[in-house]
Order: structure tokens, then sequence, then C-alpha cells
């Protein structure tokens, strides 16, 4: 078994990925700003300080750390934070590494679909796609970049490429799973490529036996678009679908440029990770029914 350290951890995704890793044997060290609980470190990335303590023994780094990227309107301030979040961590956990001389077996990454751009393709990408050239694609490049820096000490790197990720405690579900109805927004035939939290903590626990540097899209291959995920999640609460999307002029006035991560989706292929790992949850409406009866 592995001793991981998570940054990152006390979010959506890295709260569930603690449990599932210390369940499995793993142990777990988390950094964040507050620590609160057994095992958990502080770190603080604008005055560039970790505990030292958190790195000891440590075999693998799971990097989860990010400002929201839909918790805010997109201000230049905001943008920035985005960015910082992710790369200046990524850039302090790798100092630390090195002047602690830590012998990792992995460094594991969160990217996002937005690597491949926030705009219309009939295209479906792969993990050799390239980048575009709008802003969410620069962050993830940033993003990964900064993780890539790893391999100059001989560390494996894995980068997943996460899709929309689907769960009962948070997130965009929550989102749009609204009190009354369920609306789609935009045309609402931008693509909606998604992923169960249960599948996506999986795939990082496996990604701990991985040995050598590797990309994936973390996405099923159950392909759906705003509309007919919207549909699914109206039949699966049982919640009236409206007739109506949301207009893409009132979103842009509401959201401003953080708009387009709402109006713009692309096809993403899953075929590397389905080589790699087998979904538990590949179909939409198995993964919303799991959802509900969790809720209830």
């Amino acid at each position: 078994m592995g001793k991981i350290l998570i940054s990152g951890g006390t979010g959506l995704v890295g709260k569930q990925l603690r449990e599932l890793l210390e369940s499995n044997g793993h142990e777990v060290n988390v950094l964040t700003r507050s620590p609160k609980k057994q095992r958990e470190f502080i770190w603080n990335i604008n005055k560039r300080t970790i505990d030292k303590n958190a790195f000891t023994g440590v075999t693998h780094i799971i990097h989860l750390a990010g400002a929201g990227i839909a918790d805010k309107r997109w201000t230049k301030k905001r943008k920035q934070q985005i960015i910082d979040s992710r790369v200046k961590s990524a850039n302090l956990l790798y100092e630390y590494v090195l002047k602690l001389n830590v012998k990792l077996k992995g460094f594991i990454s969160a990217s996002g679909i937005g690597y491949y751009g926030a705009y219309k393709s009939t295209n479906e990408f792969s993990e050799e796609s390239l980048p575009y050239k709008d802003y969410i694609a620069k962050v993830c490049i940033l993003w990964e970049s900064a993780a890539k820096q790893f391999e100059k000490l001989n560390i494996p790197v894995t980068i997943l490429r996460t899709g929309i990720v689907l769960s009962n405690k948070g997130g965009a579900l929550a989102k749009m799973n609204t009190p009354a109805f369920i609306v789609a927004l935009g045309s609402g035939k931008q693509y909606f490529p998604w992923i169960h939290i249960n599948d996506l903590c999986q795939i990082y626990m496996k990604c701990i036996d991985n040995k050598y540097s590797v990309i994936f899209n973390s996405v099923t291959n159950d392909i759906q678009t705003n509309n007919s995920f919207s549909a699914s999640l109206a039949k699966m609460t049982g919640k009236i679908l409206s007739p109506i999307n949301i207009p893409s002029f009132i979103l842009k006035i509401l959201l401003g440029e953080m708009s387009v991560i709402l109006l713009y989706g692309n096809k993403i292929s899953s075929k590397k990770i389905e080589s790699f790992y087998k979904f538990e949850y590949s179909n939409l409406i198995h993964a919303l029914k799991y959802i509900i009866k969790e809720s209830n």
C-alpha cells in the first residue's frame, strides 16, 4: 500500500477519494489551509509554505487543488486566481519534493477537457488532439505543464482530463437539478462529457499503480448533449422539462465570458481510458438512478 498526499483533499472529489483510498489500506495525508482532522497539514500557496511533515513517507501525490472554474464570474483577477491556484500550487509541491528529496513513485494531476477549448466542432477529441487557444484551454495547458515538471525528477506523471463530474453531494448536477423543473441551456446541442464521481475516484486509485507518464480523458463513452442530459435528468427526478431553453444571450449577460463553459462542449473520446479502466457507471440513466437513490 502507498502513502498518498492529496492537495485539494477537502473538495468534492478529494473527500470521496480520501475515503476510498483509506478504505483500501492506503495512508492519506491532506493539504489544506485549515487543518481540522488527523493527517491534515497546513499549506499556504501565497506564502509558499507547506508543513514538511506532510511529506513524511509519501509515495504519491494527487494534485486536485484549484479554484472552482464556475464558482465566480470571470473578472481579470478571478481568471488569474484560477490559473495560480493550479500552477503555483503544483510549483510549490515540486519545490518541496526537490528540497526534501521525497522519493515519489508517481505524481497524479487533475486537468480538464477544457484543454480542447470551448467552441463548436464536429471533431471527436482524443488525448493526442491539439489544445485550443481560448482561456479555458490556456488554464489546462499551464496546469498540465506544471504537473509535467515532475518528470525532470524521473517521476511518472499521470494527468486526468476530466469531464463533468456527477455526484449527489454537489458540483454541476446540484446546480442543474433545480427544485421545480429542469431546463437546458442555449441551443442544447453542445456535448456534455460526463463521469460519475465513483468511477473518477476509482481511476485515481488505479493510477497509483501506473509506472509511466500518461494522459487520459476521464469521461464515459455515453455521449450526451445538454438537451439529452436535461431530458434524462427530468425523467429520473420526475420533474418537468422546460420546453424552452435558457437563451444564450441571457447566460452571456448573467455570466459574461464564463458562459462559454455552459454554451459550448465538444465530443471527447473515451477509448484510451476504457483500455485502462472498466466503468461501473457508463450509462447515464444508471448513473442518475444511483445518485438519486443515494440522495434519498
